[in-house]
């Protein structure tokens, strides 16, 4: 029988009835957006300051956007990569000019892009050194996607619980600890993989010499460097990638999130030299490079990589950063700092409140203001990155009386 569901009433407790519980979502079902604003079914408008969590970084309905994606759906979308297409090597030649990188293997996320990153190191340290040199190495609190490989390489537990057994020969070290790097990356490491600003780990940077440490470390022990970019990339700290502001140049790089804006696609970036590892048949995904993300995507690079649209970043992320430290000078009990580079930052709980970021969340959501937690600790700001001086002053604005209104509800207990 065919279904009427087009045209069915749903709302938020139809997800229930319909979808697989692997998400728990907030109770606001937003059903339009403009930029950094978003409305429910009500008609009440929201400040979104989550960014899809980090993706939407020219926020809804952008113009440019919009504009590529419906020239594109009117032309051409999609061949497989039987045959290569237009929009997708206009994207690669982007990209490539814009990065350290000469090739470039597109998907449909960052776990897909991280997934033949980790592919491709092992690959290249087989054929250049041997089967011995298959071990890779990640971070505590790190997370680079949801696949079994990805999932396992990321270090967090919480992820791989109840997914046993797991891919071997991966190690987990602590973040920004240089002696503990030099101790795990010996003669069999094929691949470091590190996120310049951890995300989901805590909203943490890493510190420039550890970066440095990793290079140097890599290159001594014949092992790639592998930056992922998800989250960080994509003008996020203001630069076009994170590793162009620490000086330090990877030798793989993944992106997605904010590459496509919200239509998904990842990227994978690399060397000509790393790249020849992958021959025709080794690796492949039936939707990479597709003519709709690859034309979405092209524009969202170009809306971004300039030195005015960067720079405005820069001095968007300032005043946001001066917005949440003047709430953790007004709430010095309630948050212990801020911490982060660019507009991706994070309220960090004081001691007193460390794992209630959820609490936090749901007032600020009560307030119209849309916001992430990092762990149970961390308050995430991840706006578009077209956010006006009055939008972060009034998403400031909306935080403060979030944290009035926990602070109300418990001394009302």
């Amino acid at each position: 029988m065919p279904s009427d569901a087009s045209s069915r009433p749903v709302n938020r407790h139809t997800f229930e009835k319909v979808m697989v519980p692997t998400y728990a979502p907030s109770d606001l079902l937003p059903v339009r957006g403009k930029g950094l604003e978003v409305w429910d079914g009500q008609g009440r408008r929201y400040l979104d300051f989550t960014g899809g969590i980090a993706v939407t970084s020219l926020g809804h309905c952008h113009p440019a956007v919009v504009k590529a994606l419906q020239e594109q759906s009117e032309t051409l979308w999609h061949v497989s990569n039987v045959y290569t297409n237009e929009p997708v090597l206009r994207l690669a030649t982007a990209l490539t000019d814009a990065t350290f990188a000469d090739r470039a293997f597109f998907c449909n996320s960052g776990a897909e892009a991280n997934e033949a990153a980790f592919k491709l190191a092992r690959k290249h340290a087989r054929a250049t050194h041997g089967a011995h040199k298959s071990r890779i190495i990640s971070c505590v609190n790190s997370f680079h996607g949801r696949t079994l490989f990805t999932v396992s390489v990321g270090g967090q537990a919480k992820y791989t619980e109840g997914f046993e057994p797991l891919p071997p020969a991966i190690d987990h070290i602590p973040y920004n600890d240089i002696d503990a790097a030099r101790e795990a990356i010996g003669d069999d490491v094929c691949a470091v993989v590190v996120e310049p600003v951890q995300g989901e780990g805590g909203v943490t940077p890493a510190t420039t010499d550890y970066l440095v440490a990793l290079r140097n470390l890599c290159t001594e022990k014949g092992a790639l460097l592998i930056f992922d970019e998800v989250q960080c990339g994509m003008g996020r700290t203001g630069e076009l990638f994170a590793y162009m502001g620490y000086g330090v140049t990877p030798d793989i790089l993944t992106s997605a999130k904010a590459l496509g804006n919200g239509y998904p696609i990842g990227a994978m970036l690399t060397t000509k030299d790393i790249a020849s590892s992958f021959t025709v048949g080794s690796h492949g995904t039936t939707y990479g490079g597709n003519p709709l993300g690859a034309s979405v995507a092209l524009a969202v690079l170009e809306t971004i990589n300039t030195p005015e649209f960067l720079g405005r970043v820069k001095e968007a992320g300032a005043r946001l950063r001066a917005g949440l430290q003047a709430i953790v000078q007004e709430f010095p009990n309630v948050f212990s700092g801020v911490r982060g580079t660019g507009m991706m930052l994070g309220l960090i709980l004081a001691e007193g409140f460390k794992g209630k970021a959820k609490d936090f969340l749901k007032a600020a959501e009560a307030e119209a203001l849309m916001i992430l937690m990092a762990g149970p600790d961390v308050l995430r700001f991840v706006p578009a990155l077209i956010a006006s001086d009055a939008e972060i002053d009034e998403a400031c604005l909306y935080m403060r009386r979030a944290v009035n209104d926990v602070l109300g509800r418990y001394q009302g207990m």
